[in-house]
C-alpha cells in the first residue's frame, strides 16, 4: 500500500475560499471529504457554491454530469470537530492567526484517532508551534495549497523539525494523488513561493511610492518585461492587502530585513479597508 493510499476520509478546517477549494481538490481525488465550519450552514453554503461552479463547468462541456454528481456525493459537512473522528488527515484552512490554529489543533488532538495526520495551510506560520501543542508532533506538517486550489498545480509539503519520515512521505504522496506537483520545504517563514514573492511586491509598492512610475505601468512592464501573468499590484489585490501585510510582518520577523517591512502605502490601505478584491478596493477599483 502506498503512503497515499493510507488517506482516504480528509477532513477540511474552513469554508472560505481556500477550504472550498481544498474539499473540491479532495473530492476531485476520489476521497470522501468532511467539511466543518464554525456553523452548519456556512458549510453548507460553501458545498452549494462549489456545486453550482461545477454546474457551470458541465454546461460548457468540461466536465460530465455523473462526475459532477460523484464529487458532490463524497462531500459531507459538519459544525462538530467530533465528526472527523474517522479522518486519516485533517487539513486546517482557518485565519491567519497562531492563537486560533494552536487552539484548534489541540482540539483535534483530543478529536481524531492517534494515528491520523493534521496538518495546516498557512502560507507562512511556523508548523512546529502547532504541532507542539499536541501530543503527536510527529504526525503533524504543512500541506500548502496555492489559491484558488482546484486551478494551481502547486503544493509545499512543510516539514517541522518535529515531523517523521512517514508523515512528510504521506504528504507527498497525497498532494501528488490530488494531481498536484509536491515539493517538500523547510519549516521557515514564508517557505518557498512566498519567502521569494512578497520582497518582490513590497518592492514594487516602494518604486511607485518614490515616483518611479504608476501602477499601470509598472503592472504592464512585469508582464511584458518578465512574461509574469499579472504584474505585481494586480496579484496584491488578488491575495488580499490584510493577508500581504500578514505575510510581510511575519517574514520581517523571522529574517529582521528591513525591505520586508510593509510598505507605507499597503499598512494604510489596510486600516482604510481597502483590501483589494475582497473588499471591492485595493490599489485599482473593483
Amino acid at each position: 500500500m502506498s503512503s497515499a493510499d493510507a488517506v482516504t476520509t480528509v477532513g477540511i478546517l474552513g469554508s472560505g475560499i481556500m477550504g472550498a477549494g481544498l474539499v473540491e481538490v479532495v473530492a476531485r481525488s476520489g476521497r470522501d471529504v468532511v467539511l466543518r465550519s464554525r456553523s452548519r450552514e456556512s458549510a453548507d453554503a460553501a458545498v452549494e457554491q462549489l456545486s453550482a461552479g461545477l454546474t457551470r463547468q458541465v454546461d460548457k462541456g468540461r466536465l460530465e454530469a455523473d462526475e459532477r454528481d460523484a464529487i458532490v456525493g463524497r462531500i459531507s459537512t459538519t459544525a462538530d470537530l467530533a465528526d472527523l473522528a474517522g479522518c486519516d488527515l485533517v487539513i486546517e484552512s482557518v485565519v491567519e492567526d497562531m492563537a486560533v490554529k494552536k487552539e484548534l489543533f489541540a482540539q483535534l488532538d483530543d478529536a481524531l484517532e492517534p494515528e491520523a495526520l493534521i496538518a495546516s495551510n498557512t502560507s507562512t506560520l511556523p508548523i512546529v508551534e502547532m504541532a507542539v501543542v499536541t501530543s503527536r508532533p510527529e504526525r503533524v506538517c504543512g500541506i500548502h495549497f496555492f489559491n484558488p486550489a482546484p486551478m494551481m498545480r502547486l503544493v509545499e509539503v512543510v516539514r517541522p523539525l518535529t515531523a517523521a519520515d512517514e508523515t512528510i512521505s504521506t504528504a507527498l504522496a497525497f498532494a501528488e494523488s490530488c494531481g498536484k506537483d509536491a515539493v517538500e520545504v523547510t519549516d521557515r517563514a514564508g517557505f518557498v513561493v512566498n519567502a521569494l514573492l512578497f520582497p518582490y511586491l513590497n518592492s514594487a509598492v516602494r518604486m511607485w511610492e518614490q515616483g518611479t512610475a504608476s501602477i499601470e505601468a509598472i503592472d504592464t512592464a512585469m508582464q511584458g518585461g518578465c512574461n509574469f501573468p499579472m504584474g505585481p499590484f494586480a496579484l496584491l489585490d488578488l491575495v488580499g492587502l490584510d493577508t500581504s501585510m500578514a505575510i510581510l510582518e511575519a517574514l520581517h520577523s523571522e529574517f529582521g530585513e528591513p525591505h520586508l517591512v510593509p510598505a507605507t502605502s499597503i499598512k494604510r490601505m489596510v486600516a482604510a479597508g481597502h483590501l483589494g478584491r475582497k473588499s471591492g478596493r485595493g490599489f485599482r477599483a473593483y
